[in-house]
């Protein structure tokens, strides 16, 4: 069963954001805009993570924070805050009240992404799955290592992501623009001929001596990891 994630966000743009790469990452995702909305939903069922905005139309996000953490049912749901303050006192502010981190806008994706990993891995280890598997590629997210019928492949940090993100999505095309945001960061100006380079030296290293290429390339519309693979390489 895929990890439930809550985002209470009244911003359309970012929950938006937030849902499409939450759920690019296999991640089922539910939205809110109102906290005191967020509040009943939440007493009908506990999600595995929430992404919670500081400032939010029915009660605030800081006072949700703390009505969750007074609640059994709720008190050990890991809580990342989302906000414009960036102030010391009020990330301590925030933490006092019970999230356990606190991001601030505008923010990094993958970095986002990659803060709730840590999350779900400390608090809930069975839902983030450190291991993708395709065929006889195996990508250790843990380790950082990359292995193909058992030998290491080295990879730099961009193809490293470039692989870590299509593998999680196998079948689904992304376009250039996607893999630009989900890789280098929302909001980051790379040309998107960057992306077809650096899928080319991906290409190179996964390939080595073998025949057989694992990404797809969608003429018009981008790139996937081949979802046959792993039946036609195994």
């Amino acid at each position: 069963m895929a990890t439930r994630v809550m985002i209470v966000e009244d911003e359309e743009a970012i929950a938006l954001l937030l849902r499409y790469n939450l759920e690019a990452e296999g991640y089922a995702v539910d939205t809110v805009v109102r906290g005191d909305e967020a509040e009943l939903r939440l007493r009908e069922q506990v999600p595995d993570l929430l992404l919670l905005d500081w400032m939010l139309p029915g009660i605030s996000g800081i006072e949700l924070c703390r009505r969750l953490r007074a609640r059994a049912e709720t008190r050990d749901l890991p809580i990342v805050m989302l906000t414009a303050r960036g102030e010391e006192g009020e990330r301590v502010r925030g933490l006092a009240t019970g999230a356990d981190d606190y991001v601030v806008k505008p923010f990094s994706v993958p970095e986002l992404l990659a803060r709730c990993r840590a999350l779900l891995r400390r608090v809930k280890p069975g839902h983030v799955a450190s291991l993708l598997s395709a065929g006889d590629i195996d990508l250790d997210r843990e380790t950082r290592r990359v292995r193909r019928s058992g030998a290491e492949i080295h990879l730099g940090p961009t193809e490293f992501k470039l692989l870590e993100f299509l593998m999680q999505s196998p079948g689904r095309v992304f376009s250039r623009e996607q893999m630009l945001d989900a890789v280098w960061g929302h909001g980051v100006y790379v040309d998107e001929r960057t992306v077809d380079v650096h899928v080319g030296r991906l290409r190179k290293a996964l390939r080595g001596k073998h025949n057989d290429d694992p990404i797809r390339t969608v003429r018009g519309a981008g790139y996937s990891f081949d979802e046959t693979f792993a039946r036609t390489s195994a």
